[in-house]
């Protein structure tokens, strides 16, 4: 993982984020940890399919599906 992209997923620690995966489903949550092959865990999570939404709770997700992190920005 490169420098910039670790140092953004640790400035997203704690906050929402939303994450593509190759499958084409898209997850929001909020980042709890991750590590040096992108694993990632969210807690808070709830998968997002065109206006509908389902609530997973606490998931865990493999760097090696993950096409896309980008954090939320609230107003």
């Amino acid at each position: 993982m490169s420098d910039a992209a670790q140092r953004l997923l640790g400035e997203s620690l704690g906050q929402d984020v939303l994450v593509k995966l190759r499958s084409n489903e898209v997850v929001r949550g909020r980042l709890k940890s991750f590590d040096q092959h992108l694993n990632i865990v969210l807690e808070d999570a709830y998968e997002i399919v065109e206006d509908k939404s389902r609530k997973l709770g606490t998931v865990v997700i493999r760097g090696e599906n993950i096409v896309m992190i980008t954090p939320v920005t609230r107003r």
